[in-house]
């Protein structure tokens, strides 16, 4: 038998080598075909979706729709470019497999970053779906609309279509495997295809751990306006059982009993959130006082005021007043509201989600520290205990995962929102120039320069401050010197009691009214003599005097007393004036009290302020015209004076009216 008719007998192994290899060939080749024609047809899919399908759906709210088709325009971006790679490789045969295996590495973390998102959205997309199904009008029109499309679609409808990108991401694996089985293990192209395949499998179990961990930040965002009744109703065993083994944990931490988890990354993502959030607090506090001021100012209308004087300036600030209240002034208000205050709003409502994801990460913790304890003392926990373990880590990884990019966010928020504020202001004020430019040309030094201009306020202020100056000077050379408050009338048999008591260097006078906040504290009316008694209260605070009023005993502020002159009577002046017995000589008579006196019916003016206590006073304000009908009281009482004021008469104390000299006329004008 001749060699040719050897190797070509059937069934030989050569033969069957080469037909396994050639099988093996045929099927690699049909499995790479298969992620081709699937990849195209895929992609066909989510366009017919996000152009054709949402574009249709006018009856959905544009939020619905973000729900419903989520992050699908990014999927196509990244499936195009996936895509055309693919087809790249059809033109280098030898290296196909090789190329597509590198391809799938490339495209690893696009794919986790976009399907992530949407397979995270997609139970709200099928919460949302059960809603229309409630509402069967709704319904068909988006049954019709889709089966117009894309009629393969059947009875599931929505549904059907917003599954495709769940499955396709979980398919690739599977075309992978199917297409390193059918490559030889000592082929180049082996290692990278199972180095992908290994990969998509990675990709596929970290989305689900992100979807985890959604579902699980989704459960502790949400916010329920709760009532108290409501609250308490959700009070049960366990619940209170949970509570107490975390206060126990905690208290076991302070104490030092058990040591407390370290997490340096998260402590420190934490801290500059808390900052991040101080931040647009305080601004927030801001912007809200600045609008309210800014209402106060628009209450105010000057251009409505009828200050009876006809043509020129007057005239002129009218109409550039209505003009800039009505109108510049308004439109700033809006466009701060709508640019500056709402997204501010906004942004404060965004922090909350992670403020209670922090707090829940703490007590979540807790749980978690107590469940290692007992794993490492018993070896084993509960499934409850399982659970609580996989939360904290689900929590805190989501936590340590997503704050850094948070606080750029809202850092990048908080940027754009200042500078739109800046950009407003600046928007006004050249607003206010471009209307007022027209009456500024009219103001009598509209013709100097900038330099010269400040230069002649500068002038003018000096030369007012000195005019201000010299009749300071002139008023305080008759101002008597400061008394204290003069006693009330009737009120001399409280101070005789009060000195036969303590002695006159124990008496002190309220200088100001004082309103006590605490339950020891006093109230006192401007002008009350009291006794002090301790001079601290007691923890030692020296602020704060024990006093007596002669009828209650109380603390009161120490800096609104001073100590009180007891002025003698006329009877015990003319009793020192005589002889002692048994003198040789004569004891000079003291000179009483010098006590200011007014004459009757005398034009004067009010140095101090004075509240009326009484019906029988009338109140003064510092520098009022004052008419002096009576220099004393109706028993006599030089202390006290009869006035007119604004067509009110009653009495003041004598020591606040002074007589002003007439000085030389003064004033201040901007030279032309």
């Amino acid at each position: 038998m001749s060699d040719h008719e050897t190797t070509s007998r059937p069934g030989s192994p050569d033969e069957e080598g080469r037909s396994s290899e050639d099988r093996r060939l045929l099927h690699q080749r049909l499995a790479v075909r298969e992620l081709l024609d699937t990849e195209v047809s895929y992609l066909h899919m989510l366009q017919l979706c996000a152009s054709n399908i949402r574009g249709r759906l006018h009856q959905l709210p544009q939020g619905d729709l973000d729900v419903l088709f989520s992050n699908m325009d990014e999927i196509i971006q990244v499936s195009s470019r996936f895509l055309h790679g693919l087809q790249e490789t059809a033109s280098k045969e030898e290296e196909q497999v090789y190329l597509i295996g590198k391809l799938f590495l490339e495209f690893q973390e696009e794919f986790e970053r976009v399907y992530k998102v949407y397979c995270a959205s997609y139970d709200q997309a099928l919460l949302l779906l059960e809603t229309y199904r409630k509402e069967p009008e709704l319904q068909q029109k988006i049954q019709n609309t889709i089966e117009a499309v894309v009629p393969q679609a059947g009875p599931s409808g929505l549904s059907f279509l917003l599954v495709i990108p769940l499955q396709r991401i979980t398919k690739y694996p599977l075309l992978l495997q199917k297409i390193l089985e059918n490559t030889l293990p000592d082929a180049s192209a082996y290692l990278v295809l199972q180095r992908a395949a290994s990969a998509l499998q990675d990709v596929n179990a970290n989305i689900n751990e992100y979807k985890m961990r959604k579902e699980v930040a989704s459960k502790y965002t949400r916010v329920e306006p709760l009532s108290l009744r409501e609250r308490l109703a959700r009070i049960n065993t366990h619940t209170l059982s949970k509570k107490t083994t975390r206060l126990s944990q905690l208290l076991k931490q302070e104490a030092g009993l058990v040591p407390r988890t370290e997490d340096k990354e998260f402590d420190d993502l934490e801290e500059r959130f808390q900052w991040v959030s101080l931040c647009v607090t305080e601004l927030k506090s801001n912007v809200a006082a600045y609008l309210d001021n800014l209402e106060a100012f628009l209450r105010f209308r000057p251009h409505e005021c009828n200050l009876d004087i006809p043509g020129g300036p007057v005239e002129q600030y009218s109409s550039l007043s209505r003009d800039l209240q009505c109108q510049a002034f308004l439109e700033f208000k809006q466009r701060l509201e709508g640019l500056v205050w709402r997204p501010l709003c906004n942004l404060a409502k965004a922090l909350v989600g992670p403020q209670n994801l922090i707090k829940k990460r703490l007590d979540k913790l807790l749980d978690f520290e107590r469940v290692e304890e007992k794993l490492l003392e018993v070896g084993s926990v509960t499934y409850e205990e399982e659970v609580a373990r996989h939360t904290y880590q689900a929590l805190n990884s989501l936590l340590v995962a997503e704050l850094p990019q948070f606080n750029q966010l809202v850092m990048q928020w908080l940027g754009q929102i200042l500078r739109t504020f800046v950009a407003l202001q600046k928007d006004l004020s050249e607003q206010v120039l471009q209307r007022a430019e027209g009456s500024v040309a009219q103001l009598p030094h509209h013709h100097l320069s900038e330099p010269a201009f400040r230069k002649l306020v500068e002038d003018t202020l000096g030369q007012t401050g000195s005019q201000l100056r010299a009749f300071r000077e002139n008023f305080e050379k008759v101002l008597p010197p400061p008394t204290v408050q003069p006693l009330h009338p009737g009120s001399e048999r409280q101070v005789q009691a009060l000195l036969s008591r303590y002695g006159p260097g124990k008496l002190y006078q309220v200088t100001s009214n004082i309103s006590g906040s605490g339950t020891l504290d006093l109230t006192l009316p401007r002008g009350q003599i009291v006794a002090l008694l301790q001079n601290k209260d007691t923890k030692g605070n020296s602020n704060r005097w024990l006093v007596d009023t002669g009828g209650h005993r109380g603390y009161v502020p120490a800096g609104k007393l001073q100590l009180y002159h007891v002025v003698p009577s006329e009877k015990e002046l003319r009793g020192q004036a005589g002889p002692r017995e048994g003198s040789q000589h004569l004891t000079p008579e003291p000179t009483p009290a010098p006590v200011c006196s007014v004459p009757a019916v005398t034009q004067v003016v009010a140095v101090y302020p004075f509240v009326a206590r009484s019906s029988h006073e009338v109140s003064l304000q510092a520098g009022q015209p004052v008419t002096v009908l009576e220099a004393q009281d109706k028993k006599g009482n030089p202390e006290w004076s009869l006035v007119e004021v604004n067509g009110q008469r009653g009495y003041v104390p004598s020591s606040f009216l002074a007589r002003v000299p007439s000085p030389a006329p003064w004033g201040w004008t901007l030279p032309s």
